[in-house]
């Protein structure tokens, strides 16, 4: 029988029964939409992840302090020092801006508005180019706020609406507000940026480091050491010199600390390190979420063995007959054989179609993103394929094997 003729008498046998061939595709319906609605939202959290992370700027090094060493008896030790950033601008010539943060929180009041656990951030002039964010009113810190220590704020846009209430009420420029015990001058109101890496950037006030250094943690230890940061933040001049700028900071480092590369008391990555840590962290959640919703399709193929068996039984006279007429063991095993393709491949077609409109619907009604990849698609529909013939290949086998003469006395 030709390939063409036995597609045919399958379709016909299913649509004899139209009813039990869609609930026998049911489950690889429902696992082959499983697993590409599981796919888009694990694809669509790391998208979302790499896009927040590259929002934060353009060809960022972040240079982190590693664990500190710690001495019985003695104060922390190691780590970096706000002067770091500036010995690192200075002797690096592909560093073209650097940002230092360090923050706290604090009550910010204006007028009879008091909005308590505000993120105060100290920072540096180069703050708005480095972190990729803009001043929409004002300006932002500069060096002579750094070197004067002056009391000086800029406010988050969403911030300066609450304190200042709807957008041309009052004008935050020249105002001064109290932050936790301080009274600092508006200079500026930042654009907006959003939520990024659970952050809310619109909801602070960015004041000078040394302000932070000097009014809200004070340290007389911590001033002596050079002020203790957490992170700086490098851009480099062009993706082509990350890699050098990397290995020149922590040649840097390592000799101003007086510590190896081995046991540096800092961490130096990129963005794309980040991602990629992240990306790992996904791929297992990923992982998970394919076994579960294969699952389904395992489930499904139970389902076609099942019905595919039953169907043989129901047919065994019509086997006989096609094996008097003269009908092969092949002939019979490929026409069973067909069918289980048959009901995987149209399950696993509406499947696809399901789960690219369920990735859809799930989009617009959650709060998750999600991102339908072409190889989802093609891995769940071709292991609907894959099921359907292992599943399959059982009962077109029992089916090849009757004995004609018993199947011609079947009732």
């Amino acid at each position: 029988m030709k390939l063409s003729e036995t597609l045919a008498v399958a379709w016909e046998g299913l649509l004899t029964n139209k009813l039990r061939a869609l609930l026998t595709m049911l489950g690889v319906i429902i696992g082959v939409a499983a697993v590409i609605i599981m796919m888009a939202v694990s694809a669509g959290t790391e998208a979302t992840i790499a896009e927040q992370i590259n929002s934060l700027g353009a060809n960022l090094i972040f240079v982190n302090s590693a664990m500190m060493r710690m001495t019985p008896g003695q104060p922390q030790q190691g780590g970096l020092v706000y002067d770091d950033a500036e010995a690192i601008v200075d002797s690096v010539a592909t560093v073209a801006g650097f940002a230092v943060e360090q923050q706290t929180s604090a009550t910010v009041k204006y007028g009879n508005v008091s909005l308590d656990s505000i993120t105060l951030l100290g920072t540096t002039p180069d703050f708005p180019s480095v972190r990729d964010v803009a001043v929409a009113s004002g300006r932002f810190v500069n060096q002579t706020d750094l070197d004067r220590t002056a009391r000086v704020a800029v406010l988050g846009a969403s911030l300066a609406k609450e304190l200042f209430g709807a957008a041309g009420a009052a004008d935050p420029i020249g105002a001064r507000i109290t932050v936790g015990t301080e009274k600092l001058t508006v200079v500026g109101v930042m654009a907006p940026k959003g939520t990024v890496a659970g952050q809310d950037w619109d909801a602070r006030v960015y004041t000078p480091i040394t302000v932070v250094f000097a009014k809200y943690l004070p340290s007389r230890f911590s001033a002596m050491m050079g002020n203790s940061v957490r992170t700086i933040y490098l851009q480099a001049a062009s993706p082509e010199v990350i890699d050098d700028t990397i290995l020149q900071v922590k040649l840097l480092l390592a000799r101003r600390h007086g510590v190896s590369l081995d046991a540096a008391d800092f961490t130096v990555q990129t963005q794309q390190d980040i991602i990629s840590t992240q990306e790992a962290t996904t791929e297992a959640f990923r992982n998970l979420l394919g076994w579960v919703a294969g699952v389904s399709l395992i489930v499904g193929g139970i389902g076609i063995m099942n019905i595919m068996i039953a169907s043989v039984t129901e047919r065994t006279r019509e086997i006989g007959i096609r094996q008097a007429v003269g009908a092969t063991e092949t002939d019979i095993r490929l026409q069973f054989l067909a069918e289980a393709l048959m009901l995987s491949l149209v399950g696993g077609l509406l499947g696809a179609l399901a789960g690219v409109a369920g990735s859809w619907v799930f989009a617009r009604l959650g709060d998750m993103r999600t991102v339908v990849a072409p190889g989802s698609i093609a891995l769940a529909f071709g292991s609907a394929a894959l099921i359907g013939v292992f599943f399959g290949y059982y009962p077109a086998n029992r089916a090849a094997q009757l004995d004609p003469i018993e199947s011609l006395r079947h009732e």
